[in-house]
Order: structure tokens, then sequence, then C-alpha cells
């Protein structure tokens, strides 16, 4: 059997995995392991499920340092849903939480939440374009939590330090886009998620981990689904789970954990992300970045040439040459390379030089 074609893929979600996380899950698709069926088909109360589910969350907490006082569930609906089950679960009846809006998705999120009680904007960046991160914070002494996005996937903002909230009040991350990306201080969070099909594994599990005092505050009578006190107790088989998913995300720990873990990964990923800004940045303004430079997201770096034609030549050339998925969010339109943990050193080097390439021709 020949080697199938593999491209260089740089969409956004769901996004490129580890070609040996894929491997591995090809070689034991038929057979899981001596079971005789595949992962799709065995039980998820049985021991051999235990044993991934279990096995993916040891990973995990290895890999984040995660103290003993937090809980890890593993979930479906995206980190959409969780937009609606943080505040169900974390904001009491009449109180208010507080919401950092730097793009789309922190946007989305206090959208949803002012659907369901009060919360507001701490800070907002929409006047800017979405470019930049705030310069200050109007907080709350009394907000139920504090929430952020460390990394806007389309507008390409990451944080690289926490914001600090108020004493007493809990901080909450949306950590979709750069999930197990770099090492973060889990004890400083009251609660972080992330849907895993951007950086952590396929579509249809989205992580959740939770100190264990945040648990306390679910209200009586919430669906059992919505319910973070129920979720967790079950050690997220409250129902059946998205079984392959998680399997794979557990693969994903363990490939994360093979290359030397999260600071190792975070060197990889900060000399790809500096390759491909370079080459904006010295392009003499053919190609211009959004974010602001103290502000550039790491795993995502959306970008703009001088017309929309030659954008969208852009993208038809590079899917020429095997780069696919960059074409900016139709939200904003542009360019946009994703370069999460699984995209290879090649694969962020061979848009370089087609980018330079590309301005050479019709610059």
């Amino acid at each position: 059997m020949s080697n199938p074609k593999r491209v260089f893929n740089f969409n956004a979600g769901p996004a490129v995995l580890p070609l040996e996380v894929l491997e591995t899950a090809q070689a034991e698709l038929l057979d899981f392991r001596g079971t005789g069926m595949s992962v799709m088909e065995i039980s998820h109360r049985s021991k051999e499920f235990e044993a991934i589910i279990q096995t993916a969350e040891a990973d995990l907490r290895e890999l984040l340092s995660i103290p003993d006082n937090y809980k890890i569930m593993f979930v479906q609906g995206g980190a959409s849903l969780q937009f609606a089950m943080l505040p169900m679960n974390l904001r009491a009846g009449g109180a208010s939480a507080d919401y950092i809006v730097t793009g789309t998705w922190s946007k989305t999120a206090i959208k949803e939440a002012k659907k369901l009680g009060a919360a507001r904007a701490a800070a907002n960046t929409e006047k800017e374009g979405f470019n930049c991160l705030p310069e200050s914070l109007d907080l709350d002494p009394n907000a139920a939590y504090l929430h952020f996005t460390s990394n806007e996937t389309i507008h390409g903002v990451e944080f690289f330090s926490e914001p600090t909230p108020p004493e007493g009040v809990p901080l909450v991350c949306d950590t979709s886009s750069d999930f197990i990306s770099r090492p973060i201080d889990v004890s400083k969070y009251g609660l972080i998620y992330g849907g895993a099909q951007k950086n952590a594994g396929p579509a249809g599990v989205t992580v959740v981990i939770i100190r264990d005092d945040m648990l306390e505050r679910t209200p009586e009578n919430l669906p059992v689904m919505l319910d973070y006190k129920a979720l967790a107790a079950s050690g997220s088989l409250h129902n059946t789970p998205p079984a392959f998913a998680i399997y794979v995300v557990g693969l994903v720990f363990r490939w994360v954990k093979k290359l030397g873990g999260l600071a190792e990964i975070q060197k990889i990923n900060r000399q790809k992300a500096d390759a491909v800004y370079a080459a904006i940045d010295e392009s003499g303004g053919f190609y211009r970045g959004h974010a602001a430079p103290e502000a550039r997201s790491v795993m995502n770096i959306p970008f703009r040439l001088p017309s929309e034609e030659l954008e969208e030549t852009f993208v038809k050339e590079a899917k020429k040459n095997d780069l696919i998925g960059l074409k900016g969010h139709r939200s904003v339109g542009g360019i946009r390379a994703s370069i999460y943990n699984a995209m290879t050193a090649e694969g962020a080097e061979t848009l370089v030089q087609f980018m330079k390439e590309f301005q050479r021709k019709n610059g």
C-alpha cells in the first residue's frame, strides 16, 4: 500500500492532527489492543474504555501539573455549549459575571451569558478591530467570575499571562485554540475549558477542568447533562461519551509527552510562529498582520495582502502547492495560517517560502 498523500493543513478547526496519532488510530481501528473490536464499538462501561479515559486524564494532569483539587471532564457540545453551561452553573441567581471581550469568541460567550442573566464587559477591544489586548480592566469585585478567551482564533490575539481578578472572584478561561500549547498555572483558575478540535484532537469532545469548590455553586434541578456537579461525579460517564474522540485526544496527550511536554512544544510553536511573522514583517507592507505585535497569537496568524483579488489568488496558488486552509474567516476575510501543535516545522517553513515567492511574483 502506497503512502497516502498528506498536505500541510492550516485549517483553524477541525485542524491538523499529528501523523503519529493518526497512524496509531489507523492501526488500532479494527482491533483495539486485542479486543477484536474498534474503539468505536467497545462499551463505554468496559474496562478497556475506562483505561482509555483514565489514562487520558492522568496524562493531562501530568502535562498541566493539575492539582488534586480539580476535576477533569470530557463533555460534548463544543466550547459553544460551555458559553451557556458556565453561567448556569457558576453564576448565582441575581449575580453578574465579568467578561473580557477581545474577539469573536469572547463576544459570543458574553452574548450567550446575557441570555441567562447579568453579564458585563470588563473590557472590549472591538472598536480597535479586535487587534489588541485591553490596556485596563473595569472589574466588578462582586462578579461571579471573570471570563477571558486566551486565544482568539479568528483575530489572532493571544494572552500570554492571566488577567488578575479581584480577590475572591474566580478566573475562567476558554482556552480552545491554545490548549496544551504551552505551560499554564492551573491553580490560578476556577475553571478552564476548550474544544478539542483545534489543538488537542478531533471534533466531538470538550475538556473542562474545574476546581472542586466551583462544583458547589451548581444549583439544584439543572438538567443533568448541563450539571457540572453531576458530570464530574460520573467521571464523564453519565451517558455515552464521545468515545473515539476521547481516545484520539488521549493519543495526542501521549504524543505531547513524548515530544518533551508543554515547555518543549511551546518552544517549537514559537519558532514556527516567529518564522511566519518574520515573513510578514520583512515584506515591506505586502503582507500586513492583523494583531498588534505584543498581542500576536502563536496559534493563529491572520494577515492581509494589498487587495482581495491577490488574496484569492494567494489561496488558490497555495492550494496547488499543498498548503490548505489559508482563507481567512468569512467574518474578516484575508488570510489565516493556523499553526497548532501538530503543524510541523516543515509545514511552517514551506508556507514562508511560498509567501516569499508569491510576493516576488506579485509584489
